[in-house]
């Protein structure tokens, strides 16, 4: 989610930093800050806010060094703050960093027995804090940082310096990309391509759990055992078509990687990051807030109605609205829902999904609905569209332009809102107290960072594609808000490689599904530790002894359900709510790759429109 940004070379290490930070800003960002060399010290300069808060802060500074590095932050463990900014700063060591410690409340607490005071409240602080404590003992900075790697869990991408070696920048990764830009006499390190093109077209990745030192005019890769790595660099073939695509092939593989920032984007105006509460103060503009609550507390039965993508967006909706709130929820088709007759009771609530805002079945409903005298409250991504302008209440996506017709960053967009539309309709009906809000909203501000560890298997999809291609069909099984995301993940499959896919709740199987497995089909399973974990995996069990070929997608390293796959994807830790979030990626870089093997169209596919405006 954060964007990172390194330099060593010729050029003034201000100048390039705040240059590639300024690329970065499409990203989403709280604050940002430097910190570059000037005598031998790195003089660290941080702001809260926008990129021309801290520029103002930068003017007139001097810096005679040609080492820094630079960062913009989301903000996840700690509130947006100056205090929370990067570089974070410890006994000459200053970091960056993009990603989730997930161990930070262990470190954290072994520091603090150790009499560490803490600047901020934020988890990167305990990286420096590590480099710091093992340099200490190993008095070489390359070392210390070595030492350091094995004691993180989590994703992370991460630069650091120090004044004791100040001609260094060294880089290490697991998850959130790094990239190593090689120009001439001068080293670019970023976590996205658009803040190197503009230097140099010569590129290495990294890779999990490599290393990279560059120390004044050459650079040494190292593995995980601290052996050196031969890596060479590679041209980047940079169109005028993919500066607009941001250096992607297609719309679709953009907006997929642009799911972190997009997810950041929907849930910034709701979320009080003071106190990790969810505010939702705009829904009308015609009702005041007070107004607003007592309409949504009087509220006795909620419809979800949508089409497509949307749809299964909606039934992840209607799973955490009955949870939490424990309103009664029905999810419906809006193709279907506008004939049937429905019987809408007093005091009903109909929530109308629409990318577009111009989805004709979806409008009819709105409109439908409206002269039935319930109230009506839209999720749409073009504000003043048709749905947005006819609705009694407003959410928006907020997910940007989404351009390729199979829908990615929008089904997530739309999914944030929904979890925080169910947490802030629980709290007016006194089903939640204030530390379960905060709970919930602590968990739901980690996904963008834990969105971007999930992006890392873009590569192995794009190598396992070749044999996935071959298989004659896909069957996709969840369970509870992984049922939605296995139907959502059918869809993109038939969208872009036009195969035959079924979506199915795995408690389903024995009632038909069976019948169609055999060695030659697919069986994709998302399997997080919920609370029909044990469930789920009694269903695979019955789908492998039928030759199923099974991709599992699970939590953490789950070598119960990686011993029933063919292909075992592991997912970050996360709570129910915000599993729907991560698990959708697999599925949607599957489909991308599986339908590129195939040679299909994958931003245009045949026969589809990116928003149905005709019945």
């Amino acid at each position: 989610m954060c964007g990172i940004v390194g330099y060593c070379g010729e050029k003034n290490p201000k100048d390039v930093i705040l240059q590639g930070l300024k690329e970065l800003e499409y990203r989403g960002y709280d604050s940002s800050g430097v910190a570059v060399l000037h005598k031998d010290k790195f003089k660290r300069l941080r702001a809260e806010g926008k990129l021309s808060a801290l520029l103002e802060k930068v003017k007139g500074e001097e810096f005679d060094g040609r080492v820094g590095i630079g960062h913009t932050r989301w903000a996840t463990h700690g509130v947006p703050a100056e205090r929370n900014a990067h570089p974070h700063y410890v006994n000459g060591i200053s970091i960056v960093h993009n990603g989730i410690i997930e161990n930070y409340g262990e470190i954290r607490e072994s520091l603090r027995k150790e009499g560490v005071v803490f600047e901020s409240e934020t988890d990167s602080e305990m990286i420096a804090h590590l480099i710091a404590r093992e340099f200490e003992k190993e008095k070489d900075f390359l070392k210390a940082v070595q030492a350091t790697i094995p004691q993180l869990k989590g994703a992370y991408a991460v630069l650091a310096v120090s004044e004791q070696t100040p001609d260094q920048i060294v880089a290490f990764k697991y998850g959130p990309p790094l990239i190593l830009g090689v120009g001439e006499n001068e080293f670019v390190v970023a976590s996205d391509i658009q803040a190197i093109i503009s230097h140099t077209k010569n590129v290495i990745y990294l890779e999990d759990n490599e290393l990279v030192r560059i120390k004044g005019d050459i650079y040494e890769f190292y593995s995980s055992g601290g052996e050196l790595v031969e890596k060479q660099s590679q041209l980047v073939d940079w169109t005028s078509s993919k500066v607009e695509k941001q250096g992607f092939d297609h719309y679709m593989m953009k907006e997929i990687f642009e799911q972190p920032r997009a997810v950041a984007a929907a849930m910034s105006p709701h979320i009080d990051l003071t106190q990790n509460q969810v505010r939702l103060s705009q829904l009308s503009q015609e009702l005041s807030e007070e107004e607003t609550q007592g309409l949504l507390k009087e509220v006795e039965r909620i419809f979800i109605v949508a089409c497509g993508t949307s749809f299964y967006a909606g039934m992840v909706g209607e799973y955490a609205i009955e949870k939490l709130a424990r309103v009664p929820v029905e999810i419906d088709l809006a193709s279907e829902f506008r004939y049937r007759e429905p019987v809408i009771p007093k005091n009903s609530l109909v929530i109308v999904i629409s990318q577009s805002g111009e989805t004709a079945d979806t409008l009819a409903v709105l409109r439908q609905v409206k002269e039935s005298g319930a109230k009506t409250l839209s999720i749409c991504n073009v504000k003043n569209s048709t749905i947005d302008r006819e609705s009694d209440l407003h959410l928006y996506m907020n997910a940007g332009t989404e351009i390729g017709v199979a829908s990615t960053k929008a089904f997530t967009a739309t999914l944030a809102v929904l979890n925080l539309f169910s947490i802030y309709l629980a709290k007016l009906r006194d089903k939640i107290d204030l530390e379960k809000e905060k709970q919930f909203v602590g968990e739901l501000l980690a996904v963008p960072s834990q969105m971007e560890s999930v992006l890392a298997y873009d590569k192995f999809f794009a190598e396992a594609a070749d044999s996935l291609k071959s298989y004659q069909g896909f069957l996709y099984l969840g369970r509870g808000v992984s049922f939605p995301v296995a139907m959502e993940g059918a869809l993109k499959l038939k969208e872009l490689a036009y195969m035959h896919a079924e979506g199915y709740a795995a408690g389903e199987m024995k009632h038909g599904p069976l019948a169609l497995i055999d060695e030659k089909m697919a069986v994709v399973v998302i399997a997080p530790k919920d609370d029909v974990y044990e469930k789920t995996i009694s269903n695979l069990e019955e789908a492998k002894a039928r030759g199923g070929q099974v991709i599992s997608i699970g939590t953490v390293h789950d070598e119960r359900l990686a011993n029933l796959s063919v292909h075992a994807l592991s997912l970050p830790e996360a709570s129910w709510m915000s599993t729907p979030l991560l698990s959708v990626i697999p599925v949607q870089l599957m489909s991308y790759h599986v339908a590129r093997a195939l040679g299909k169209d994958v931003d245009q596919p045949r026969n589809l429109a990116k928003s149905v405006t005709v019945e």
